[in-house]
C-alpha cells in the first residue's frame, strides 16, 4: 500500500500515449530514420539557429522559411514562400523521388514538370512577425503536412488523427520546443500584450506536445536541462516528467523503430 502512495500519476492517458509513441516510430519509419539519427537538431529560438538582421517583414519571413526548411532536411524540395497577398490555394503537385525523402540526399522534383517552374507553394501570416515561435512553429507545420501527404502514409488511427500527427512531425523534425511553447496562448492582461490573429493552429495540446518534445529529446539523448532552458516556467514541471516516464519506456520498448532510433 504505502508503495503506491508514491507511484506517480504518468503525464497522459495510455491510449495518448502510446498514439505518440506509435506516431514516432511511424514518423521513424516513413520519413528518414538516418536523417533524425544523423542529422536531426534541437532547434531552439535562439540567434544561434535564427541569426541575421533584415530590413523588411518579407525579408524577415524568407529568412526564417529558408532557415526552418533547411533543419527540417527539405531543403532541395521543390517549395517557394509566397508572400500573403499573393497567396492562392493550389491543388498539392505531386513529387517523385530518386533517393532520400529528407535530408542531404533528397532531391525531388515535381512529376511533369520538365522545366522545374512549378512549386509546392506555402505563405505566412504577417501577425506572427513580432512572435517569431509562433512563425517558426507554423512553417514546420506547413512543412509538416506537406512531408506526409506527399508520402501518402497514413498514421496511425488513420485520416482522423491527421492534423495531431502534422504538429507531431514538426516536433519529429526537431521544432518541439517551440510548438511547446505557443501550444497555448495566455489571454489575460493588457489588450495589446495579445493578438489572437497571430496564433498557430494547434492540435496537439500542451500536454500532449511536450511528451513529444520529451520523447524526441529521449530518442537523440538530448540532455533535459538543454530543453528546459528554453521552455515557458509552466511547462518545465510536465517536462521534467514526461522526460523521465520515456527514458524508462523506450529503455523497454518491444518496438522495433523506436529502438532503432537509440541504438
Amino acid at each position: 500500500m504505502l508503495a503506491g502512495l508514491f507511484n506517480s500519476k504518468p503525464v497522459l492517458d495510455s491510449g495518448s500515449s502510446e498514439w505518440i509513441l506509435d506516431t514516432f516510430a511511424w514518423a521513424l519509419e516513413h520519413f528518414e530514420l538516418n536523417v533524425f539519427k544523423a542529422d536531426t537538431q534541437l532547434i531552439l529560438p535562439t540567434n544561434d539557429f535564427y541569426p541575421g538582421k533584415v530590413s523588411s517583414i518579407s525579408e524577415m519571413a524568407q529568412s526564417v522559411f529558408d532557415k526552418t526548411l533547411a533543419y527540417a532536411g527539405m531543403q532541395h524540395w521543390p517549395v517557394q514562400l509566397v508572400q500573403p497577398q499573393y497567396y492562392q490555394q493550389q491543388n498539392l503537385p505531386k513529387l517523385s523521388f530518386a533517393g532520400a525523402v529528407r535530408g542531404k540526399g533528397s532531391t525531388p522534383v515535381i512529376a511533369g514538370d520538365i522545366n522545374g517552374q512549378q512549386n509546392i507553394l506555402i505563405s505566412y501570416n504577417p501577425n506572427q512577425i513580432n512572435q517569431p515561435q509562433d512563425l517558426i512553429a507554423s512553417y514546420a507545420q506547413s512543412l509538416s503536412a506537406v512531408l506526409i501527404m506527399q508520402q501518402g502514409h497514413l498514421p496511425p488511427g488513420g485520416q482522423e488523427f491527421m492534423p495531431q500527427a502534422v504538429d507531431l512531425v514538426a516536433c519529429f523534425m526537431g521544432f518541439g520546443v517551440m510548438l511547446a511553447n505557443t501550444a497555448y496562448q495566455f489571454k489575460g492582461g493588457c489588450g495589446s500584450c495579445y493578438n489572437p490573429r497571430a496564433n498557430r493552429e494547434v492540435a496537439l495540446p500542451e500536454q500532449e506536445m511536450l511528451y513529444c518534445l520529451a520523447l524526441f529529446s529521449v530518442l537523440k539523448a538530448i540532455p533535459a536541462k538543454t530543453v528546459l532552458g528554453q521552455l515557458k516556467p509552466h511547462l518545465k514541471g510536465t517536462y521534467k516528467k514526461a522526460y523521465k516516464e520515456l527514458m524508462q519506456k523506450v529503455k523497454h520498448s518491444p518496438n522495433p523503430a523506436l529502438l532503432a532510433a537509440v541504438n
